[in-house]
């Protein structure tokens, strides 16, 4: 499972530099463009996401629904996410990358551009379900084009690279949407959000190139989709990965649902003070990306770093929870900011690797793979939402609660099924 047991680009391309496709040496070529591209595709969810964040009080006024209701546009839109993955991601295994891209970014647009114009709660979450059953192709296509490109270190290596560029997206998302609210309301942010996949889109179809070959694509239907999903899950360590990835983002979503009310709400603080905090805790996280791609990948095995991550993650939710219960005393903002920083630093190992270690466990289907590794995180961050929220708006005890038990689940998972300590294993058990 470990990076050592797994083959680089450079022996790949020693070993058949001929057989390799054009296309796929083609996109090598224009790396840092594809890199640009595939982490604005994976930014997708973040855009969605947390530039709605500083609005969500305004919409309680504006749209006369409870904050529980409320959070549902955030839940359908994770839950669009994880069912859209479902299908994109053997479709891209079929059909190649570009067209289902394509589509996918089409509807996008027009689902965003229609919550602008919710008449009320109910129908901002129809359309935010659609949002995120379209946004859907960009997440798991840009892992399957990454797969599609690179393996092993190298494959980590860039994972940690995406998280870079894809964590610009929180740290500026908040701050615009803070902004957007000074001169319009929330109605304004999803106008914003249209050009951008607008721009998006036209960047996608005139520079990203297919990277999966005819020759390597998959000529079945569902039923064959259903049996390559089969045949991954049955891989121990990559449903361990799989799981252990999905509830370290519950976790993390626990954060992105309730701190606009914690923060706000409970502490006081400003639309923009909200959204330099959340900038803030994304910096750190880019940082801590940046820090498992650049020094420990290739150093430190990936399970060992991620195993660590998960730690933190654990102490970070503890203090979390003694806090907002009173176990402490009375705290103010700084110590609920601080450990909020540190668990959403932690992220930047815990998540680009447990995926990377799980699709190295898988050469081909490499749609699939990634699908059901964004499905199990969003279906299981959409269950977490409304949790958060189950107590009301004024106490941060629930979404406390929601990451330590989500982060308990996924150091046991991770335990339990990928066996972390067998750094040896073959990468490639998978089979599919």
């Amino acid at each position: 499972m470990a990076e050592q047991g797994a083959s680089t680009p450079q022996t790949t391309q020693a070993a058949g530099a001929e057989a390799e496709p054009a296309a796929v040496r083609a996109v090598r070529r224009t790396g840092l463009l594809v890199t640009f591209i595939l982490g604005g595709l994976t930014a997708t969810p973040p855009l969605a996401m947390d530039m709605y964040l500083p609005s969500l009080p305004e919409v309680t006024h504006a749209l006369h629904a409870p904050a529980a209701t409320v959070q549902l546009t955030l839940t359908a839109c994770l839950l669009g996410m994880a069912l859209g993955q479902l299908v994109v991601g053997p479709m891209s295994d079929k059909w190649g990358r570009r067209r289902p891209l394509l589509t996918g970014l089409a509807v996008y647009v027009l689902a965003t551009a229609l919550c602008a114009f919710a008449p009320n709660v109910e129908v901002l979450v129809a359309f935010r379900l659609v949002q995120g059953l379209a946004g859907a192709a960009g997440i798991v296509i840009a892992r399957a084009v990454v797969r599609d490109l690179y393996d092993g270190t190298a494959m980590a290596r860039f994972f940690s690279t995406l998280m870079l560029i894809s964590g610009v997206a929180p740290i500026v998302a908040p701050l615009i949407g803070g902004q957007i609210l000074r001169v319009t309301d929330w109605r304004g942010v999803f106008v914003v959000l249209t050009v951008v996949g607008l721009l998006l889109g036209g960047l996608v179809w005139t520079r990203l190139p297919e990277t999966l070959p005819r020759a390597e694509r998959h000529a079945g239907g569902v039923g064959e989709a259903l049996h390559s999903m089969r045949r991954l899950l049955a891989d121990l360590p990559f449903t361990g990965f799989m799981l252990a990835g999905g509830f370290a983002f519950a976790a993390l979503f626990a954060y992105i649902s309730a701190s606009p009310f914690v923060i706000q709400d409970i502490y006081g603080a400003s639309p923009q003070t909200f959204s330099l905090l959340f900038g803030l805790n994304s910096v750190g996280l880019v940082i801590v990306g940046q820090i498992n791609g650049k020094v420990l990948v290739g150093r430190v095995s990936l399970e060992k770093v991620m195993g660590v991550g998960l730690a933190v993650v654990i102490a970070a939710a503890t203090a979390l929870l003694l806090m907002s219960t009173g176990a402490l005393g009375a705290v103010g903002l700084a110590p609920v900011a601080a450990a909020l920083f540190v668990l959403m630093s932690a992220m930047g190992v815990t998540l680009p690797n447990a995926q990377a270690l799980a699709l190295m466990r898988t050469r081909h289907s490499a749609g699939s793979a990634s699908a059901l590794l964004g499905t199990s995180s969003f279906l299981i961050g959409a269950v977490a939402s409304p949790l958060v929220g189950i107590a009301g708006e004024h106490t941060a005890v629930p979404m406390a609660v929601v990451q330590l038990v989500a982060a308990l689940v996924a150091l046991a998972c991770f335990m339990g099924m990928c066996r972390p300590w067998n750094t040896r294993a073959d990468t490639e058990g998978a089979g599919s």
